[in-house]
C-alpha cells in the first residue's frame, strides 16, 4: 500500500458520496486505499459508504469518541501505508491528487506535511458576499499561494486540514493529532494544523505547499451570513489561547497579548468602516476573537489544576 486517503466525517450525508466519488476516481498508478471513518454520526453516513462497498479499496471504521483529532488518529491507526492523505468530507479532489502528494514524499524525505490548493463551490444560485474579503474566504477553506511550489516557514501559511498529508513516520514521533485540538461536534477548535507544522519545523522535517494537489470545497450555505464568521472568529481566539497553553505560554502575559491584539482590531474595523466595508468586518471578527482568547485565558486560570 503507498498511499492511505481517509475522510473523516459527522453528519454529512449529503456531500460525502462525491467526497468518496473523488477519491475511489483517482488516475493513481500504484496501490491505494480509502478509509471512512465515521466519527458518531446519526445520518445515512454508513448507508452512503456501504453503497460503495463493492469496490475493495473503500474501508468503513467507526469512531464513537467525537473529536475530528480522535478521528484522525483512528484513521491513522486503520491506514496501511507511510503517507496518509486526509480530504474533508464536504470536499472533492481532483483527479491527481493522490499521485502529486505522494511523489513529493518520494522525491524529498524530509517532507513531513504538505498540502495543496483549495478553491470554493458556491451553492447554486449564490454569489460570494460583498462583505466577504479575501482573508475571510480562508475560513470556508480557501488557500492559495501561488503556482509553485512553496515550503512553509511559517506555521500560519500552513496547508489546509480539509487538504492535508502527513508523513506517518512523522505522526508518531509527535504522538498524533493532539485531542485538545481540532473540532468537536458543533464547537470550531481549530490550530491543530498550524501546531503540527510548529512541531515539523521545530524537529527539522518540511512543509510544502503544492499547488497541482487541487481540492474544491463545498461552501455550506448556512456559513454564508456574518454571525457564523463572527462565530469562527470567537473559536480561533479559544484556539489560540489553548495552543499557547499547550505550547507552556500560558498565563497573566496572555491579557498584554490578546488585548493589544483586540485595541489593534477594533481600530483597524473603524478605520476600513468607509472605504472598504469587506475588511472592516474582517477586521471585526479578528476583535471578536480576541474576546474568545481572553475569555478562554481567564477559563485557564480561573480553573487551573
Amino acid at each position: 500500500m503507498q498511499i492511505s486517503a481517509i475522510i473523516c466525517t459527522h453528519n454529512r450525508d449529503n456531500y460525502l458520496g462525491a467526497a468518496i466519488d473523488s477519491l475511489l476516481g483517482q488516475d493513481f498508478p500504484g496501490e491505494f486505499e480509502v478509509i471512512v471513518v465515521d466519527n458518531g454520526s446519526s445520518d445515512r453516513t454508513r448507508e452512503v459508504t456501504e453503497e460503495r462497498a463493492n469496490d475493495p479499496r473503500l474501508k468503513y471504521v467507526f469512531e464513537p469518541i467525537l473529536g475530528l483529532s480522535v478521528a484522525r488518529n483512528t484513521g491513522a491507526k486503520t491506514a496501511k501505508a507511510e503517507i496518509i492523505a486526509y480530504l474533508d468530507d464536504d470536499a472533492v479532489a481532483s483527479p491527481g491528487w493522490l499521485r502529486v502528494l505522494y511523489d513529493a514524499y518520494q522525491n524529498n524525505h524530509q517532507l513531513a506535511i504538505a498540502g495543496g490548493k483549495v478553491t470554493l463551490l458556491w451553492p447554486p444560485n449564490i454569489e460570494p458576499p460583498k462583505w466577504l474579503s479575501p482573508g475571510l474566504a480562508g475560513n470556508l477553506g480557501a488557500y492559495d499561494l501561488g503556482d509553485s511550489v512553496v515550503y512553509i516557514d511559517q506555521p500560519g501559511l500552513t496547508p489546509r486540514g480539509l487538504n492535508y498529508s502527513i508523513r506517518r513516520q512523522f505522526l508518531t514521533e509527535i504522538g498524533g493529532f493532539d485531542p485538545q485540538l481540532g473540532r468537536v461536534g458543533k464547537n470550531l477548535l481549530s490550530n491543530e494544523e498550524l501546531q503540527m507544522t510548529e512541531l515539523a519545523l521545530k524537529k527539522g522535517w518540511q512543509v510544502a505547499y503544492l499547488p497541482a494537489a487541487l481540492v474544491a470545497h463545498n461552501v455550506a450555505p448556512e456559513r454564508i451570513n456574518r454571525s457564523w464568521f463572527l462565530n469562527r472568529g470567537w473559536w480561533q481566539g479559544i484556539s489560540e489561547c489553548y495552543r499557547e497553553q499547550l505550547a507552556g505560554k500560558a498565563g497573566v502575559a496572555q491579557f498584554g497579548r490578546g488585548g493589544e491584539r483586540f485595541v489593534r482590531g477594533l481600530y483597524k474595523t473603524v478605520q476600513y468602516s468607509v472605504n472598504d466595508p469587506a475588511q472592516s468586518f474582517d477586521n471585526l471578527v479578528y476583535t471578536y476573537g480576541q474576546i474568545g482568547y481572553l475569555n478562554a485565558v481567564i477559563q485557564g486560570i480561573l480553573f487551573k489544576k
